[in-house]
């Protein structure tokens, strides 16, 4: 269908969890998450924190890392880093998750850490973050990753400009965003904005589909009602088209959040999950 690489972010895998849930750990192993990744045509995956912590725990970095190769994963994605840019007791808190995913990103050879905005949007100020977003996406550099930030429309960085102004004050060349296509439609930025991103600060791009109509808060409506590539209202084929005009050629990451998604087999939520973005793509 396609020869382009996809990356099964951490979500599309994940069966019963979600990012608004108490317990953001997967309930299946990372071995069965992997399997069905990887035969549904994945080479490429991503893994939450929570369940990095898991898989140490049940197999080892090393025999997470033997997982990974078995399964022809060569791309491996490690989210999610938040109060990365803040003090007290919720910077020590990211301190620590931080220093982890640097360790564990040197040992499996990941691709890139991501990190996450202020999804409360308090005041911010831009030199602030610039100067600590250097000085991670520094210290991702050393590990052999870059780092990538990804911007959320209810949050402090709510568009594509917004995460890219950021990234060029700090300056870091390993540092980059996430682009996920969702965010950019319910901002209302026109794929044409896309095609002017400097190829050099795309580190990944994630597709998705849903309705025209939000239903609940943005945040409410990117975890529950996403939809499979091609069955919304997104103007997917434009927008892929402009990532290619800026340059990018992939893994292209695919993240579906939906109630009905994380209720399949995870089986039959990855093979449709690569079906759909792969017929896109193609």
């Amino acid at each position: 269908m396609t020869t382009e690489k996809l990356l099964a972010t951490c979500w599309t895998t994940a069966g019963d969890a979600a990012p608004d849930g108490e317990d953001l750990r997967s309930p299946l192993s990372l071995r069965e998450r992997v399997e069905a990744a990887s035969a549904a045509g994945f080479t490429a995956f991503g893994l939450l924190h929570a369940d990095l912590v898991e898989a140490e725990r049940q197999y080892g970095i090393a025999g997470i890392r033997s997982l990974f190769a078995d399964n022809g994963l060569d791309h491996i994605e490690l989210e999610l880093l938040t109060d990365w840019w803040t003090d007290g007791p919720r910077r020590a808190a990211s301190d620590a998750v931080r220093r982890h995913m640097l360790q564990s990103a040197e040992a499996l050879g990941a691709h890139h850490l991501k990190i996450g905005p202020d999804g409360e949007d308090r005041p911010w100020e831009l030199d602030v973050w610039a100067e600590e977003f250097a000085t991670l996406a520094a210290q991702c550099d050393d590990v052999g990753a870059r780092l990538a930030v990804e911007f959320l429309p209810w949050t402090n960085l709510k568009t594509v400009h917004d995460g890219l102004r950021l990234v060029e004050t700090a300056g870091h060349p390993a540092g980059g965003l996430i682009i996920d296509v969702w965010h950019t439609e319910r901002a209302h930025t026109p794929p044409a904005e896309l095609a002017k991103v400097p190829a050099s600060r795309i580190v990944g791009v994630e597709l998705n589909d849903a309705d025209a109509q939000v239903i609940g808060t943005l945040f409410e409506d990117t975890v529950h009602r996403r939809r499979l590539c091609g069955e919304g209202s997104f103007d997917l084929p434009g927008i892929i088209t402009a990532l290619r005009t800026a340059g990018w050629s992939g893994p292209w990451g695919v993240e579906i959040l939906s109630d009905v998604h994380r209720k399949l087999p995870v089986q039959e939520a990855a093979e449709a999950a690569y079906r759909t973005a792969a017929a896109l793509l193609a």
